[in-house]
């Protein structure tokens, strides 16, 4: 049981990629969301909420298993935060790249409340919800970007 906590914990091992794990763990969300896209609008979030709760219990499964607060090995949620950016985002590589960039920024720069959430949660609902806070601040960008901007 451990290694499959560990395997979705890290993203299918993305988190151990050198330099900027979190980079590579954003990019596993990419095959992910263009899977759940098929799919109808309620399956579409059915799977999200799914997603989400996978990712708090294997994300504080896996702090307990490598024994360290929020390990940069874990991605479990870069995947979740990237896939909520790209709620609703047109099938578009520059869309695409845009959103990255903006989650990767709110990741990284933690505006309040993301550097709030980070500090005050703890487990797998701290390590996952301010990315969750981050992929809500792309998401509502990249949507404005795409009303003010089409593509």
């Amino acid at each position: 049981m451990t290694n499959i906590i560990v395997f979705i914990a890290t993203g299918a091992y993305s988190g151990y990629l050198p330099k900027a794990p979190g980079t590579w763990g954003t990019l596993v969300a990419f095959p992910i969301h263009f899977f759940l896209i098929q799919f109808s609008t309620p399956v579409y979030f059915a799977s999200l909420a799914a997603i989400l709760l996978i990712a708090i219990g294997t994300a504080g499964c896996a702090e307990k298993i490598f024994d360290q607060k929020d390990p940069g090995a874990i991605v479990i949620d870069e995947i979740i935060g990237m896939l909520i950016t790209l709620i609703g985002a047109p099938s578009h590589w520059l869309v695409m790249l845009v959103g990255f960039a903006l989650f990767r920024f709110f990741d990284i720069v933690k505006p309040f409340p993301v550097g709030w959430v980070d500090k005050r949660l703890n487990g797998g609902t701290g390590i996952v919800l301010d990315d969750c806070v981050a992929g809500i601040y792309a998401l509502l960008v990249l949507q404005a970007l795409c009303y003010f901007l089409p593509i």
